[in-house]
């Protein structure tokens, strides 16, 4: 449970109380839905967010599964 919020916090360093503004979360949803990442509001993020996140918390329980597996193994 707390490897989706590891990869959250992770993800929008230097931007945690504004994550929208974070270049890594713009990049993840201009290369997921296809919208430009130069052009995206904060309400784009918040639709894009709530619309996709279902495929999003998958997502992130998936990072977990992964590190848990790469701890496994290594």
């Amino acid at each position: 449970m707390l490897e989706p919020l590891r990869f959250l916090w992770n993800a929008t360093r230097g931007h945690r109380l504004a994550p929208w503004r974070s270049e890594y979360i713009r990049w993840r949803i201009e290369t997921y839905s296809g919208k430009r990442a130069d052009t995206l509001r904060v309400a784009d993020v918040l639709s894009f967010v709530w619309s996709a996140r279902w495929e999003l918390l998958s997502f992130l329980f998936w990072t977990g599964t992964l590190k848990q597996e790469a701890r496994r193994r290594g």
